[in-house]
Order: C-alpha cells, then structure tokens, then sequence
C-alpha cells in the first residue's frame, strides 16, 4: 500500500486561476446552547488553504459537515451559520451560506460563480447521500467543480460523498496546506522520529488504541499510560482497582503488551497514586491514594501527585512526543490536574510534540498551551487509523483516481 502523499497532488501544484474549486473542509467546530463557537481550531487550521485559493483567482466553494444530525429539527442546531459568520470576520469577505447545491437557486448561482465571491454549502449531512456515500451530491457538485481539494482530515477516514465520491470527471484534484502538514507530523512518527520517543495514551478504553500500540511498539523509547484504560492493565497485574473502568477482555493482551515492551528493552509506565471519588459526581470528597491501588467503593478519575511527578520526569528527556487521550476526566475541573500538568510538561519538553487530536487538543487548547505544540491535529480518528497503517478512504480515493484518471472512483463505503 502507498504511504503518505504519494502519488496525490498538493494544491499548489494545481492551476486554480478562474478555476471554479470545491473546497472539502472541516469544519465540524463545537456550538454551545447559543449557537457560539467554543473552539476555532479546525476554522483556523483551514484558512491558510482558503487564502491560498482566493490569493490564486479560484472560483471558491467550501463545504464541510458539522456534528451527526437525525432529522429535520437538527438543522438549526447544525446549521454551519455561524461558521459563515465566523469566517466572513477572518476573511473580512462575505461569506455566502448556501443551502442544497442541486436546487435550482443555490444552482444557478453556484454555476455563475464570480472570482469575488466566496461561498459555503450549508452541512453536508442535511443530505442523505453525504454518509451513504450516494451519487446525487457528487453529480450536483460536479456540476460547478472544476477542481477539487480535499482538506478534512479529519474526515479522511470516513468515505463520504464529499469524500470519496466526486466523479473523476474533474480534471484536477488534490490536498490543501492542512492534510499535507498532518501526514508530514504523522509520519515523522512512524519514521523520521529522534529518540527518546515517548508515546502518552489515555481514555477510557485499552481497544480504541490497540492498533496504535501494535504500530508503535517498535519506535516508541516509553509509553506512558493513563486515564481510565490504565486501569485495565493495573488489574491485568492483580492491583485492586475499585470500581474504575476496567476491560476484562483486555487484561491479558494488557499483560503480554508490558512484557513484550520490557522484552526489547523499552518502558511501560502506569499510575502510581490516584485521585479517587466513591461516585463520579462526589467532587467534594475527592481524595489521593496513598498507593496504586484503590478501595473497593472508590473509583479514579485522574492520576495522582507521584504519578504527575513520574511522568513529568520522563517527558523531560524526550526528543518526540506522541500525545492521544487525557489522564483523567479532564472535562471536570476538580479532576484534570494530571491531564494539564502533562501539557505543561510536553510543552516544556524540548522536543517534536504531536498531539493526536480529539480530546487530547481539547486540553492543550483548554489550558491555553496550543502555541507551545509543535503540531495539534484536527483528526482525532484520522490520526489514529492513519498511525496504525489503516488506509484513510479520502487519501486512497485521491491516489486511485491519480492512477485511473477517466475511469470510475473505488467504492469505499465505510460505517459513518
């Protein structure tokens, strides 16, 4: 299988003047109760791609998804509005939001497109072909593109319409700025890493990073395990746990990891003391274990002062730094010291710092340290399935359709 970018062309290698090029972000950015944007992250990773096609005279059409609306009454509470409104500030140009790109009037005007104007589809998931991978949002897209970008990452791993399925019809097509440098970082991971390499997971479960593990068990120098999955491998080692989440299906392969990281010479470091609750909504009786392990009606929800202390002194050293998954229940205030103490740590740690995405960018961003990270990435999925060798159906689509140009795109329906 093809790696990385090979065989896929980067946008700036693409003549967009008077070019009328369909822009596939994410921009899938959480919304509170009023409708406002809680982090920008992903509006601020795609611009550099946006100005990029603006600055070239491309006729610009955006699209992304926005959450995993059911039904008719989602659509206000999905609605990409205020990302328009958000980018139109950015931008400082009008941002015209766009509803269903095969009715007659978004059509016409989608078809008239003007170098000056700029516009974004309204949630691609208020179309039922986006998630089913159908053929009526690709045929109506077609209609306008004559260059397509793909720049979801985090998207990557879904093989959407918008994804996967624009017919080969369009003579160009390619990556943004933001998938080029993700699959840069990603692979200096997997290959181009200076040692120590220290690999920090966490979360709830020890089977959402098995495959990560498996790929990096030969590169990682220390893995440094935390959250609640920890607790999965101290109970494989017979260390009384309380009621903390454990996955009794992976006790064992949790045994065998530790022993096969010690057999080539490398570490595994758990816990040491625990911030523990006897129920998750009992803040005020929060309490740290004298030990590893925990009472019986007691359960953790963030690793404890030695534990911080340990993992600090370990990151400290580090040359490249993989981050996915916070230490503890982050969310809470009362129980995120240890998941905002390792940020501090991998920020002032002198080395290649990749922070995979989902919640563990949730909590560089919430502790005001996403400037001190080499690089955070917008695809928490993405960035795992990718390190652990899965071939991402939006990277696959681009480097078939290279090979095949004229001929019909691979069908490559995922589950959303």
């Amino acid at each position: 299988m093809a790696t990385g970018l090979d065989g896929i062309k980067r946008i700036d290698e693409i003549d967009l003047k008077g070019k009328r090029v369909f822009l596939r972000l994410d921009l899938n950015v959480p919304l509170n109760d009023r409708q406002e944007i809680t982090d920008e992250t992903r509006i601020q990773a795609a611009l550099p791609t946006i100005r990029y096609v603006m600055e070239q005279g491309g006729k610009l059409v955006m699209a992304s998804h926005l959450g995993r609306p059911k039904s008719n009454e989602d659509r206000q509470r999905y609605s990409l509005e205020p990302v328009a409104q958000r980018l139109s500030e950015l931008l400082n140009k009008e941002v015209i939001l766009l509803e269903d790109p095969g009715s007659d009037g978004p059509k016409g005007l989608l078809k008239g497109l003007q170098e000056d104007q700029v516009i974004l589809l309204e949630n691609l998931r208020f179309h039922p072909d986006e998630t089913k991978n159908g053929r009526s949002l690709p045929a109506a897209i077609l209609d306008y593109t004559d260059v397509f970008i793909n720049d979801a990452f985090g998207a990557c791993h879904r093989a959407h319409a918008s994804i996967v399925g624009l017919n080969p019809e369009v003579k160009e097509q390619g990556v943004g700025f933001l998938i080029a440098k993700e699959v840069e970082f990603l692979d200096k991971v997997l290959k181009n890493h200076e040692a120590p390499f220290v690999a920090i997971l966490g979360g709830a479960k020890v089977s959402d990073k098995i495959g990560v593990i498996e790929s990096l068990i030969d590169q990682v120098d220390t893995f440094i395990i935390g959250g609640a999955m920890a607790y999965t491998f101290l109970a494989g080692q017979g260390v009384p746990v309380g009621k903390s989440l454990v996955e009794e299906g992976k006790k064992k392969f949790a045994l065998d990891l530790i022993e096969r990281v010690k057999a080539r010479g490398k570490k595994l470091m758990l816990p040491l003391d625990h911030v523990i609750v006897p129920d998750f909504k009992e803040k005020s009786q929060r309490k740290v274990t004298s030990g590893t392990g925990i009472a019986a009606d007691w359960m953790a929800v963030d690793i404890g002062p030695q534990t911080i202390q340990s993992y600090q002194d370990e990151l400290r050293s580090a040359k490249t730094i993989f981050w996915n998954g916070p230490m503890g229940v982050f969310e809470v205030e009362e129980y995120a010291k240890g998941t905002f103490a390792i940020a501090e740590a991998v920020a002032g740690a002198s080395a290649v710092s990749i922070i995979g995405g989902g919640d563990s960018a949730s909590a560089v961003a919430a502790s005001g340290l996403t400037d001190k990270m080499t690089h955070i990435s917008t695809g928490g999925g993405a960035s795992l399935e990718y390190l652990q060798g899965d071939a991402l159906p939006g990277l696959e689509a681009l480097r078939e359709f290279s090979k095949k140009k004229g001929s019909e795109l691979p069908n490559l329906v995922t589950p959303e």
